[in-house]
């Protein structure tokens, strides 16, 4: 029986077996290169030190927007799950923002901004935090009354209540949106460097698309998946498993 700590591994073994038999049909390293075809385009990028540059600032804009939207999203999504007179008025705000396509408010923002960074991260944030305030919207409505019942009895204040009884009830579904939420800022900040950027990975893929050159684009494309691989491994899965070990108690 397989171990399930090989699974994950495994997994991705299989996904580079199509690779490899995708590239072997297609038999045109212009259209789809080898995995084996990116390693020296990978290395020259990487001691040049334009790999590290673009990923950092990449980086950057993805911890930025994270941050920003996890924290005005939790905030909001709070505030209208305990309140139905905001939720009320809200709500329609809510249900346009989740449609508004995030190309318009890239365009927008830059249009009316600049192409600068505070229009890049000021996009990418406006774009996420309606999913993260639906998510926590629905954690705050499902919250148990018996417990809020329990902290006016023991009179406790709001910063002991947020801690002891809010958050602990919230951290599966805080979990949940940081994930979703790390999955799509990263792809929407590639939108924004490629639009308009001077730097990061979505600059590098726009550069070397319009060179039609398809081994720089998986190079740069598959280095940022790599590094945020390794934040959800690393950082987000052991997180969550923390947050929500009570439950399993």
């Amino acid at each position: 029986m397989t171990d399930p700590r090989l699974t994950p591994f495994l997994s991705i073994l299989g996904l580079l077996s199509l690779w490899v038999l995708a590239a072997f049909l297609t038999a045109d390293p212009q259209t789809l290169p080898q995995p084996w075809d990116l390693f020296e385009p990978f290395v020259r990028e990487l001691r040049s030190g334009a790999l590290f540059m673009h990923l950092g600032a990449t980086l950057m804009r993805v911890i930025w927007a994270f941050t920003l939207a996890m924290g005005l999203g939790v905030a909001l999504g709070l505030a209208m799950g305990r309140s139905p007179r905001l939720n009320a008025w809200l709500d329609p705000w809510l249900v346009i923002f989740l449609n508004l396509p995030a190309l318009v408010l890239i365009v927008l923002c830059y249009l009316w901004i600049g192409l600068n960074e505070t229009a890049a991260i000021l996009a990418v944030t406006l774009n996420k935090v309606p999913n993260v305030t639906t998510v926590i919207r629905e954690g705050a409505r499902a919250l148990d009354p018996q417990l809020d019942d329990m902290a006016r009895v023991y009179r406790l204040n709001w910063i002991t209540r947020l801690r002891h009884v809010v958050l602990p009830q919230l951290a599966p579904f805080i979990a949940a949106a940081a994930r979703s939420g790390v999955a799509v800022i990263w792809k929407i900040v590639l939108v924004v460097e490629f639009l308009g950027r001077s730097s990061g990975v979505g600059f590098q893929i726009h550069l070397y698309f319009q060179l039609f050159d398809v081994a720089m684009v998986l190079v740069y494309a598959f280095s940022f998946i790599c590094v945020m691989l390794l934040v959800e491994w690393v950082l987000l899965q052991p997180w969550e498993r923390h947050v929500t070990r009570w439950r399993h108690a």
